[in-house]
């Protein structure tokens, strides 16, 4: 839903453009599409919660029937998304923009449906934002409990207590979220896609590139995943607080969003190379299940 407001405000935005660019594929803003697309695309990859997907799979066979599934959603998401928000520029005079902001673009595509198609939609709406933030609650509240609580002040915390914390930070983060749904941004965040640029840029832009580059290099230190970070959360909480003195393309949190997460690929490398490696013994056992040996029939694997 942010995905299609932002396309929408694109193009709402640039409504008075030199006749003919609508008619072109990447429309009349391209390099503004081209950020929506990385923070909405590119972002969804650095997202903690993302992990635990990977928990699911059985075998290769789920690989290889996922990978499938995978494509055909992302099509219908391209297909249908991307354009479905560029398209809202055929509302532009049904909608106030300026009285009642860009959230105000889909509702208004949505009224011309039946009540049953409307509700269909509503459930789906719901279900996705449902599964997305019960994911992430228990990841955050997880990790917050296991590897920071526990690890540094509570080192004898037993199985119980864990249980119980966890449930209790789950409790807090819906709070905060709710709270934070709740807020009218009256200035620096005034609609969802915003809010959306803000916390994906600071979520993914600070977990994408060590999770990327952690996957398949033994060489990522602790010190790059840290500076990647702190890169991230203090770019995007500038963000929200000093916008207007930030250069032009990066005043939107959309485009900030998608520069945090690219920024992200470049600092994890290069501050690699310039950083105290990791201890070679704790690498090695990390990547220890890429070595071991599995017989497969002869079809797999023909002899010489």
């Amino acid at each position: 839903m942010a995905a299609l407001d932002g396309l929408a405000q694109i193009t709402d935005e640039t409504v008075s453009a030199a006749p003919g660019t609508f008619s072109s594929f990447f429309g009349p803003d391209p390099l503004n599409l081209l950020f929506v697309v990385i923070l909405t695309s590119l972002g969804t990859w650095g997202l903690p919660q993302m992990v635990q997907k990977f928990y699911a799979i059985k075998n290769e066979e789920a690989i290889k029937k996922g990978t499938i599934i995978s494509t055909i959603f992302a099509l219908v998401v391209s297909g249908g998304c991307y354009f479905l928000g560029g398209f809202g520029r055929l509302f532009s005079d049904q909608i106030d923009v300026e009285a009642n902001g860009f959230d105000s673009i889909i509702p208004t595509m949505l009224s011309g449906l039946s009540p049953i198609l409307i509700s269909l939609v509503v459930i789906l709406v719901l279900s996705a934002s449902m599964s997305t933030l019960s994911s992430l609650v228990m990841a955050s509240s997880s990790t917050l409990t296991i590897d920071f609580l526990k690890e540094l002040f509570f080192k004898k915390m037993d199985d119980k207590k864990q249980v119980f914390t966890m449930r209790v930070l789950v409790v807090v983060f819906i709070i905060i979220s709710s709270v934070l749904a709740l807020i009218q941004y009256k200035s620096s965040v005034t609609f969802i896609a915003q809010l959306m640029g803000v916390s994906w840029g600071a979520l993914a832009g600070s977990f994408l590139a060590p999770f990327m580059y952690s996957l398949y290099s033994r060489k990522v230190t602790k010190a790059s995943c840290w500076a990647c970070f702190l890169f991230s959360s203090v770019l995007m909480v500038a963000n929200i607080f000093w916008r207007p003195s930030f250069p032009v393309i990066m005043q939107s949190p959309i485009n900030c969003g998608a520069i945090a997460m690219l920024a992200g690929l470049v600092i994890v490398p290069a501050v690699s190379l310039i950083t105290p490696k990791p201890d070679k013994k704790l690498v090695d056992n990390a990547f220890a299940c890429y070595e071991e040996k599995t017989e497969v029939e002869q079809k797999v694997a023909l002899g010489k």
